[in-house]
């Protein structure tokens, strides 16, 4: 990326702890196996130890198991959820939003006659359905989260395209002959990227809430430890043993604020005008 462009995200504080929290969880989730080695679903300490205990520097939980060892752990789940989840909704946002916006008329109609079928679902309600129906599982989450975050940016994604179509180097590709295919992804796309791209990190962080939300209800994967599974099995016991559902909490809350501190320095990053206006 240029410089200008990271001058411009720096000048957004805010912007900067966002990036330097999710860089941690980054890292966090990367080494996950060289800080704690053994399976967080391990027995490492005596069962409800305080946090700062010898064995358990976060505290363990009903079984004796490490919250720092889960917390950890938990991270590689909810980024991957988050981040695969939101690439697949970008898939089919973008092309349908894209086919839209270009084509309008009854095909315009048509698409979003069928992104309004899925909008008039809450998407919490629809994701659970979902992941009822099927087998609890990270592929089959992912695809329950991607199916109710994808028509947003198909709506997004259509509003950009409909605002390019008619601009003078749309109108040069389509008298030189070019395709529509070729006119969508290379005069079309790289220049309704940047709304799309901050569109896309707020998705990843709804994405970890939709898929901690549905973990606390049960309906995550039982075999990997995640954040939300960590308070859903604390909620019994939360008088007795307070850190077991406060720090995954504070996990979450820290990932996804650092998501959206870093979606809105891309905007001021991206959309300078845009910037200056709210500003003024």
């Amino acid at each position: 990326m240029s410089r200008d462009f990271w001058k411009a995200f720096a000048r957004n504080r805010g912007a900067v702890v966002g990036l330097a929290i999710l860089a941690l969880v980054v890292l966090a989730a990367v080494f996950a196996n060289l800080i704690y080695p053994q399976s967080p679903w391990d027995m490492a300490a005596m069962p409800f130890q305080p946090p700062l205990s010898d064995d358990a520097l976060l505290g363990s939980d009903t079984l004796g198991r490490d919250i720092a060892a889960g917390i950890v752990h938990g991270a590689r789940v909810s980024l991957l959820i988050g981040l695969s989840s939101t690439a697949v909704a970008l898939l089919i946002g973008v092309t349908l939003g894209a086919i839209a916006g270009y084509h309008g008329g009854v095909v315009d109609d048509a698409i979003m006659r069928f992104t309004e079928l899925f909008q008039t679902i809450p998407n919490f309600v629809l994701a659970v359905v979902l992941v009822a129906i099927f087998t609890p599982s990270i592929a089959n989450i992912t695809i329950a989260i991607a199916v109710v975050s994808w028509p947003p940016l198909a709506r997004l994604a259509r509003g950009e395209f409909m605002a390019l179509r008619s601009r003078e180097f749309v109108q040069a590709a389509i008298t030189t002959g070019q395709g529509t295919g070729t006119i969508i992804l290379r005069q079309i796309l790289p220049n309704s990227l940047s709304p799309i791209i901050v569109s896309a990190s707020l998705t990843v962080a709804t994405a970890i809430l939709l898929e901690s939300s549905l973990s606390f209800l049960g309906l995550g994967d039982p075999n990997v430890m995640s954040w939300g599974y960590m308070i859903g099995a604390a909620r019994t016991v939360i008088r007795q043993a307070w850190w077991m559902s406060f720090f995954p909490g504070i996990a979450i809350l820290l990932t996804v604020l650092a998501l959206n501190l870093v979606g809105e320095g891309l905007n001021d990053a991206l959309n300078p005008k845009l910037a200056r206006k709210g500003r003024a």
